[in-house]
Order: structure tokens, then C-alpha cells, then sequence
């Protein structure tokens, strides 16, 4: 009978070590199927200007006194002076100098680039304009080594730029189920992403939008831990099981 509760026991011991390291590799390979991975053509991408983004506008020309009246700056003009941003009204609006409101949102900074050119022709000769997205932020949160937000120099950041920004998944995140959450207008989308998919290459959601926010979800491994501890605190309950049992029996 004493034999029979310490293999019983044992077994138990075996059977939780056993099912906690068991991991599907097909649940932790990213981008499965190889070749068609190296084949996989990305969509072009560029960020839409939304209500509430902050633009960086200059505008230079050849003549540089023609262009002066075009850009605004903190306490006045003048070169050691801050350039001031645009905030993007809730009718998606901004007030240029000379050239009044303008309707920005909605447009890529390169299509806005080519109206304010043209709006600026009638004015200045060989304008050119730069603009710049200054808020250009995303969030990752969840199973990921490194969680916050995350400022965007380039304006373009893929799915698997940012999660390297976060460090990576932690190896309890859940890679078939990542959520994106993105305004859109007055809604907010919520899309579904499965990183070890190649597909995920041809989404329109493989680049990110200005003010996305990313979670990782826990798998089920660290679900459960998170309710009745961690596999290494089941393995010592069964280990002081086994030793309780050793003791009754003798």
C-alpha cells in the first residue's frame, strides 16, 4: 500500500513537469513556411493625418524672404525661435499663415506636401514644404519584455518593429492572438493578429497608424499560474504530498 501512494505520488509529479513544459512549436515560430515568407510583397503604407496630430510645417524657397510670412514661430520670427506646430482641429482643420484653414485630415503628409505646394505657387516662387508627424507614438502592452509607449521618427513602423521596441513577447505571450486597437474617427477598431502566420506580410494592418496600441495576451500556461502559482509551487505541494504520505504510512 505504501508503495502503491509513492508511485502514485510520483506520477503526479511527473505529469505536472511533463504538461508544463509542453509547448506546440507551431504556437511560438513566427512567420511559418519559409519560402513564402521571402516571397511575401508588403502594401505600401503611409499614416493618415487624424484630429489632434501636431504637424511640423516649413516652408523654404530659394528667396528666403519670400517664405518668411509662411512660418510661424514661438514669441515671433527669427532663426534661433522654436517653429510652432499645427494642432489638427476636430473638423480635421489646421490655420496656415497667409493660405487660411486648411483640411488636412485625412491626408498622408506627402499629399498634403503636394496642396500646400500648389496653394503656395501663387505665392512663392519653387516652394518647398516639409512636414512632419510630431506625435507619431505607439503603445505595446502585455506579454512583452518591455512594455510603454514608444515616439516613431520615421512616421512607419511595422507589427514586428514595434513588438522588438517592447523587447519581444515573453516566452508567455500568446503569438496567435495579438490585438490591435486603433482609432478610427469617433470608433475604435479592434483586429485580431496572428504573428506566426506569413499572411500577416500582406495585412493592411502590418504597418502601424499614429496612436495604435498593441497587447500581447498571457497565454494559458500563465494564466494559470497567475491562479494557482507557478508550476515550480505545484511541484512543491507534491513533493510535501509525497512527504506527508511517507509519514502516515510508515
Amino acid at each position: 500500500m505504501k508503495n502503491n501512494y509513492i508511485k502514485v505520488t510520483y506520477m503526479l509529479i511527473m505529469v505536472l513537469m511533463v504538461t508544463s513544459a509542453c509547448v506546440s512549436k507551431k504556437d511560438m515560430i513566427y512567420f511559418q513556411n519559409e519560402e513564402a515568407v521571402k516571397n511575401a510583397l508588403l502594401n505600401e503604407y503611409a499614416p493618415k493625418i487624424q484630429t489632434d496630430d501636431l504637424l511640423s510645417i516649413f516652408v523654404s524657397a530659394e528667396d528666403v524672404e519670400s517664405s518668411n510670412p509662411f512660418n510661424l514661430y514661438e514669441g515671433g520670427q527669427g532663426a534661433a525661435q522654436r517653429p510652432i506646430n499645427y494642432l489638427v482641429t476636430p473638423n480635421g482643420m489646421i490655420t496656415f499663415p497667409v493660405l487660411g484653414e486648411i483640411k488636412v485630415a485625412g491626408f498622408t503628409t506627402n499629399e498634403l506636401k503636394a496642396l500646400l505646394i500648389s496653394k503656395l505657387t501663387l505665392y512663392i516662387k519653387k516652394p518647398i514644404v516639409t512636414i512632419r508627424l510630431e506625435n507619431f507614438r505607439i503603445s505595446v502592452l502585455g506579454e512583452v519584455k518591455s512594455p510603454g509607449a514608444f515616439s516613431i521618427l520615421n512616421e512607419q513602423v511595422s507589427i514586428p518593429e514595434a513588438l522588438a521596441l517592447a523587447g519581444d513577447l515573453t516566452i508567455q505571450g500568446k503569438r496567435k492572438n495579438i490585438l490591435l486597437l486603433r482609432k478610427n474617427g469617433d470608433q475604435m477598431e479592434s483586429i485580431r493578429l496572428d504573428l506566426t502566420d506569413k499572411s500577416i506580410f500582406k495585412s493592411p494592418y502590418y504597418y502601424l497608424a499614429q496612436n495604435d496600441i498593441l497587447y500581447v495576451e498571457p497565454n494559458r500556461a500563465k494564466v494559470n499560474s497567475s491562479a494557482i502559482g507557478t508550476t515550480s509551487s505545484l511541484i512543491s505541494i507534491a513533493t510535501a504530498v509525497l512527504s506527508l504520505v511517507l509519514i502516515l504510512t510508515r
